[in-house]
């Protein structure tokens, strides 16, 4: 079985990355607290980027695409106004 590597949440978001963050590591990298992740994954409709559930304990997100979500909510102020 093969070891999941995990991006240190104080690395920047780099295009070339490939790697997982576990709930924790992408709450801290938000400034989120963990059960806002939670919450999103389990309302409805579901929000927050996707994710991979490998069990009920366990979830990782691909940093490809939590980088994909974060540009997706990107506002810029001078296409609003």
């Amino acid at each position: 079985m093969s070891k999941v590597e995990t991006v240190s949440p104080n690395e920047p978001l780099s295009p070339s990355v490939d790697g997982w963050y576990t709930t924790e590591e992408l709450a801290q990298m938000l400034k989120v607290d963990p059960s806002t992740l939670r919450r999103w994954r389990t309302g409805r409709p579901i929000q927050g980027p996707p994710f991979v559930q490998l069990s009920s304990r366990v979830t990782l997100y691909d940093v490809r695409d939590v980088r994909r979500w974060l540009e997706s909510r990107r506002i810029d102020p001078a296409q609003v106004a």
